[in-house]
């Protein structure tokens, strides 16, 4: 049985990616685009995919939370640059 539920894994995943890119010490506007992009939401069905794995196979969960984190942060990426102008001949 799953110690944590879907939700509680996502307000785990939501928490952890806020504190990333506040916790830094540059405070860019590149910063406050990357926290906006991440602050966007979604469903985050891929990292509690990687958490709940870990809990199926009798892990702990926060063992792979940062691989999760940053698979969410990657997933943020390719949408933005799928979004880019010019970038391809979708006219």
């Amino acid at each position: 049985m799953l110690k944590k539920s879907m939700n509680e894994l996502i307000e785990i995943i939501n928490n952890n990616l806020d504190g990333i890119i506040k916790s830094s010490p540059l405070n860019t506007k590149l910063e406050e685009s990357m926290q906006y992009s991440l602050d966007a939401g979604g469903k985050r069905i891929r990292p509690v995919l990687v958490l709940l794995t870990l809990e199926l196979l009798n892990e702990n969960y926060k063992k792979g939370l940062q691989t999760a984190l940053a698979l969410e942060m990657i997933h943020t990426y390719s949408l933005i640059h799928d979004d880019l102008p010019a970038m391809d001949n979708d006219d």
